[in-house]
């Protein structure tokens, strides 16, 4: 069978974490190996999570995933808006990998016709470039107060005439419900585009499920295009919220010398899935601390980033946190600070344009010598090199709009390709560093849990484990979806 290039097929959820996200990163997969060239797309998203692409844009880590579940590098044309909350009704728009400007939602409802061609110039791309595209919702289509003006769902399904197939996570409960109100509040057109349903996340016998499945095809008049089952101890980087049932359980390893890890939840937590690799090493016991929760005694305490570095500083000392690392150090535990959390281990943090808050200055932990100037120019870079802790390969990236002077810095945390990085203090008790991916390196996450207080860390390849779960989800896909309504739907056989 030959297939016509340049196809576009969507999966859209009733739900946000319905599983939008790990579907499309399943089909690419499937498609790539047969034999198809497949980029992924998502036009509008919402995370903190980002990654930086290979033409020097942002964009969110799902599609990050979702690239290398197509064997590509990430790039800004595979998710052209993003938008990164910076509070309750505003966030900071990303076009094309770019800091735009900051709207509130009023205004960026009204800006959506403007970003539909971002979105539609970055599809058309891709859809030169490649055999297929498979593209990834926003939350719900049925979210009758966004209708308007749509481009995360049926808007651009509708632009670009695109099939959708609908996903809905039946853990959650009310699975049909929400396959029934959600095709139902759409248009006579968008009802006619959806192709079929997808069941995620199915535990038990799946004989218990066939009289609501012939149910529901008979209710709608579309087909169940499969179950895919709940995959126990599935893991692949969140698109945003953290999920704390991906943590690994230890109550079973009573025998081995666990290393304990605490983190604080901050409101504007930015890239935590630079902690997976220690999430999911078997040596390490890691905890989200959440607002309001006693902080408990740990070896390593780490800050993470934050979108809203002066504001999360704040809270950070309004629930304690200061104290506690004050008394943690005193008792010999190890901190580290990644981006944002970094510029809280200085002495000020200065915001002079009202960049990631209204302008002022607040005075940081003073645990290192050194002062940040938030700037409005976002710095955005892969970086490679190694660390100054055995000199172990390091790669990831930078998202940052600060910059940090001052004489910590003269012994840094790591020597990169493009200068030297981060700062230790002379006690060796806290480093801090820019460098997002930190511990995604086998021997930059040995010598890093060395360093915090860990004998003989395990060797872990966060990557192979990474391309694992890619190929574990394909392969679920391969076996309990019918595939056969998408494939002809995306890749109809030329005469």
């Amino acid at each position: 069978m030959r297939f016509v290039a340049n196809t576009t097929l969507m999966v859209q959820g009733t739900t946000s974490d319905a599983g939008k996200s790990v579907l499309v990163a399943g089909l690419c997969r499937v498609l790539v190996r047969r034999g198809l060239a497949v980029a992924p797309f998502k036009p509008q998203n919402m995370a903190l999570n980002s990654a930086v692409t290979s033409d020097g844009g942002e964009i969110g880590r799902a599609q990050a995933v979702q690239a290398q579940a197509c064997y590509l590098e990430p790039h800004s044309d595979m998710n052209p808006v993003l938008l990164k909350p910076n509070s309750d009704i505003g966030a900071q728009v990303i076009i094309h990998g770019r800091a735009l400007t900051d709207m509130d939602a009023v205004d960026f409802h009204d800006y959506k016709k403007t970003a539909m061609t971002a979105v539609l110039q970055s599809h058309s791309r891709l859809q030169q470039q490649y055999q297929a595209v498979v593209v990834e919702g926003a939350g719900s289509p049925a979210e009758i107060n966004l209708r308007t003006n749509d481009i995360a769902n049926m808007g651009f399904a509708e632009q670009v005439d695109c099939p959708v197939v609908i996903i809905a996570d039946i853990d959650r409960g009310g699975v049909f419900a929400h396959l029934v109100g959600t095709l139902a509040l759409l248009s006579d057109s968008e009802q006619s585009r959806v192709i079929g349903f997808v069941i995620n996340r199915f535990r038990g016998d799946i004989a218990l499920l066939q009289s609501g499945l012939d149910w529901l095809e008979q209710r709608t008049g579309k087909p169940v295009l499969g179950v895919l089952p709940y995959l126990q101890g599935f893991h692949l980087e969140a698109e945003d919220a953290i999920d704390s049932s991906q943590e690994v359980d230890h109550s079973a390893q009573s025998d081995i010398a666990l290393l304990k890890v605490i983190v604080p939840v901050l409101p504007r937590i930015s890239n935590h899935t630079d902690f997976d690799p220690l999430r999911l090493h078997p040596q390490v016991d890691l905890q989200f601390i959440g607002p309001d929760q006693p902080i408990p005694a740990a070896d390593l305490i780490i800050l993470p980033g934050s979108k809203s570095v002066r504001r999360d500083l704040q809270w950070l000392c309004d629930q304690g946190w200061q104290q506690a690392i004050n008394k943690h150090l005193r008792y010999g535990g190890k901190v580290i600070g990644i981006c944002g959390g970094f510029q809280m281990l200085g002495e000020s943090i200065a915001d002079p344009l009202g960049v990631e808050s209204e302008a002022g200055l607040s005075t940081a932990l003073a645990l290192l010598p050194f002062q940040t100037v938030i700037e409005a120019e976002k710095q955005l870079r892969r970086v490679s090199g190694k660390l100054s802790l055995g000199g172990s390969p390091v790669l990831g990236y930078e998202i940052h709009a600060g910059s940090s002077t001052g004489p910590a810095l003269s012994v840094p945390l790591a020597q990169l390709d493009s200068g030297a990085d981060g700062a230790i203090s002379a006690d060796n008790q806290i480093i801090g560093t820019y460098i997002h991916g930190l511990f995604d390196q086998t021997e930059a996450c040995q010598s890093l849990l060395v360093w915090a207080g860990l004998t003989a860390p395990q060797a872990v390849d966060h990557g192979a484990r990474k391309e694992r779960e890619i190929n574990r989800l394909a392969d679920a896909i391969e076996q309990h979806l019918d595939l056969e309504p998408m494939f002809s739907a995306l890749m109809p056989a030329a005469q």
